[in-house]
């Protein structure tokens, strides 16, 4: 993520040394106390180090943080959370980041991290490996209960961390910090959300049709819409591609139940994945004339987008934790092909109970999604959402009512679900800055009289400021 330097924290004194191997590392920023953070952060009881990596200008710590598995009976057993802390100063905001999936181990900022200079700590979300209880208890897998283990590392931390504190997140990980704020609506002091799906009634899909019907030019939406027919009509021959590439990796479909499912899935998945992840500018990369394309190519457009690899056992087993979240409480999209003939499709758009092992009860929760939206409504204070105009997931979004104060919506002209503030248009981009900047205390007096001069605090690193899109599962969220 681009961001200009703003300015200079003052009292902070870096030291870099080499160690043996050549790898810088830094002298640890300022704490209150005199005691190491290290220390401090493992003297809270539950917290224990997995290893520290070295960044120059922080500390980065990966950690395990003992949580209940059952909130609500914490004594009815634990696991272990992976959590990480990318440490600055303990007198810098600290921003609540998580993806909802796995947390990633290696050292990274994300842009409200940036914006503020500040410290972050990502959690890794209950039930994805190895934050597994085991046994595991399919039941306590839901927004109220991960967004307790989230109030629980909070409330530890914050005697580490006293200065403003704000969560963050893309698409799952938006929605995971908007579900925070809903139950636990005291603890931050601004939430950031990106491309954050809002699938209120699970049935009612149509906005996703009609974003089919328009986003980019005709022109790229025929070669899309071209490609993926095309796969359908010459099945039986790529299926045998399909069967002879599953064979040569050990691939298993026993989960969705046959090859013949995995592979409609995946093409199914085409043009969804293509303006998730891409846009306007790789059209050019689509076959042009699909009833001409050789039957490779085909496969070869489909497998860049969807990944043939996806609707195996083996790639189905890491994201059982998200299709268990939306077969029964987040929702899942459904959408139409007007353009394919129906003879060609066997199964449509499968639900997430597809994809879950039959071992794993599941049943759909529908006033789940309806509380967070009519709170977000009526009750949102100091929030943020952020999507992108290319992105299908910003069909389905969050929006405000009446009730809502210092919240915004705002949208990424051209961007797809890698949208950020630093995409909007300058003066959006510019209020976001400033209110991002105010909502965790450090604004200066300039940018509270004018929200033009806001810029990000911390200069732009190339190693840690990488700006990925959110992958999700199977292009769901």
């Amino acid at each position: 993520m681009r961001k200009a330097l703003r300015w200079l924290l003052a009292l902070t004194v870096l030291i870099g040394t080499l160690s043996t191997a050549g790898t810088a590392t830094a002298a640890q920023p300022a704490t209150t106390g005199g005691t190491d953070i290290e220390e401090r952060l493992l003297a809270i009881p539950g917290m224990s180090l997995v290893e520290e990596k070295p960044y120059t200008g922080y500390r980065f710590f990966v950690l395990t943080y003992t949580q209940p598995v059952d909130h609500r009976h914490p004594s009815r057993g634990t696991f272990q959370q992976r959590i990480t802390v990318l440490h600055k100063d303990v007198s810098r905001p600290t921003v609540f980041y998580t993806g909802g999936y796995n947390v990633s181990t290696t050292p990274s900022r994300r842009e409200p991290t940036q914006i503020v200079d500040g410290n972050q700590v990502s959690m890794e979300y209950r039930f994805f490996t190895p934050s597994r209880p085991a046994p595991a208890d399919w039941s306590k897998l839901d927004i109220w209960q991960a967004a307790s283990d989230q109030h629980r590392i909070f409330t530890a931390l914050k005697k580490i961390y006293p200065a403003n504190w704000l969560a963050t997140g893309g698409s799952k990980g938006g929605m995971t910090a908007t579900y925070y704020e809903r139950f636990y609506p005291r603890d931050m002091d601004g939430v950031v959300a990106y491309v954050a799906p809002n699938d209120v009634v699970d049935k009612e899909d149509s906005a996703y049709d009609r974003f089919f019907a328009t986003v980019g030019t005709k022109e790229c939406r025929d070669r899309l819409n071209a490609v993926q027919r095309e796969a359908l009509v010459r099945r039986q021959a790529l299926e045998e591609t399909y069967a002879a590439y599953a064979a040569d990796n050990d691939f298993t479909f026993g989960t969705i139940g046959s090859l013949d499912r995995a592979y409609e899935a995946v093409v199914l998945d085409y043009v969804w994945g293509f303006w998730q992840y891409s846009g306007p500018a790789a059209c050019d990369t689509v076959p042009a004339d699909a009833g001409h394309a050789t039957d490779q190519e085909i496969w070869d457009s489909v497998d860049a987008i969807s990944g043939f690899s996806f609707y195996t056992d083996q790639g189905l087993e890491p994201y059982t934790p998200y299709y268990y979240q939306a077969g029964t409480q987040l929702g899942a999209p459904t959408i139409h092909f007007p353009y394919i003939e129906k003879k060609y499709i066997k199964y449509g758009y499968q639900p997430p109970r597809n994809f879950v092992p039959r071992s794993i009860p599941m049943k759909f929760q529908p006033h789940a999604m309806r509380d967070v939206d009519t709170w977000v409504r009526h009750h949102a204070t100091r929030m943020l959402f952020v999507y992108g105009q290319n992105d299908p997931w910003g069909a389905e979004r969050f929006r405000l009512g009446h009730g809502a104060r210092d919240s915004y919506v705002l949208t990424a002209p051209g961007m797809n679900h890698g949208a950020n503030v630093a995409g909007l248009v300058a003066d959006e981009k510019a209020l976001a800055t400033a209110r991002i900047l105010e909502w965790t205390g450090v604004a200066s007096p300039a940018v509270a009289a004018d929200p033009s001069a806001a810029r990000p605090l911390a200069r732009f690193d190339a190693r840690l400021d990488v700006h990925d899109v959110e992958r999700e599962p199977a292009l769901r969220p």
